[in-house]
């Protein structure tokens, strides 16, 4: 699989699926969320509330139609609250592996995913990038491209760097 980091609008990727860094009553929210359900517009939140009518446990991924994204699917996944005190790390790699088990059950060849858990739920940005980095590159998938959209220059500076310290490793 192809690693790619790419700074932007993760709304506006081109790639068969997005990851969405949704909460766990996949009703839409702040952030990734948020931005999702409004340039998806209201299929996205319609097909959350019949696939996941209580919602989406920690750690979990589903999916649901892209709406008027250009990517054919959202994949929901649920990263765990840092701030809150959700602190295991398999909850927050396991969101980019199960995403990541989706994709193939759904025959996505490309899907770009935000940096999970980093925004308003607090987990500490480098472990962030490392969680994601490592389960990318880990884990046995069909996906032949997963890029890592950053949405400011900082973001996408540390998810360089922490891609370009795992190829030498």
């Amino acid at each position: 699989m192809r690693l790619e980091v790419v700074r932007g609008d993760i709304t506006a990727q081109e790639t068969d699926a997005v990851v969405n860094a949704a909460n766990r009553a996949m009703r839409g929210g702040g952030g990734v969320d948020g931005a999702i359900h409004r340039a998806g517009g209201p299929a996205v939140l319609e097909d959350c509330v019949r696939r996941f009518p209580h919602g989406l446990a920690t750690g979990e991924a589903g999916w649901t139609t892209g709406g008027d994204l250009p990517a054919r699917w959202v994949i929901h996944v649920v990263g765990p609250n840092h701030a809150a005190g959700q602190r295991d790390r398999r909850l927050l790699t396991s969101c980019y592996a199960r995403a990541l088990a989706v994709a193939d059950e759904l025959g996505a060849r490309s899907v770009a995913f935000p940096l999970v858990s980093a925004g308003i739920y607090g987990w500490p940005l480098d472990d962030a990038a490392l969680a994601a980095v490592e389960t990318l590159l880990g884990t046995r998938t069909q996906v032949e491209e997963s890029r890592l959209v950053a949405f400011d220059g900082t973001i996408e500076a540390l998810l360089r760097e922490t891609v370009a310290r795992a190829a030498l490793e």
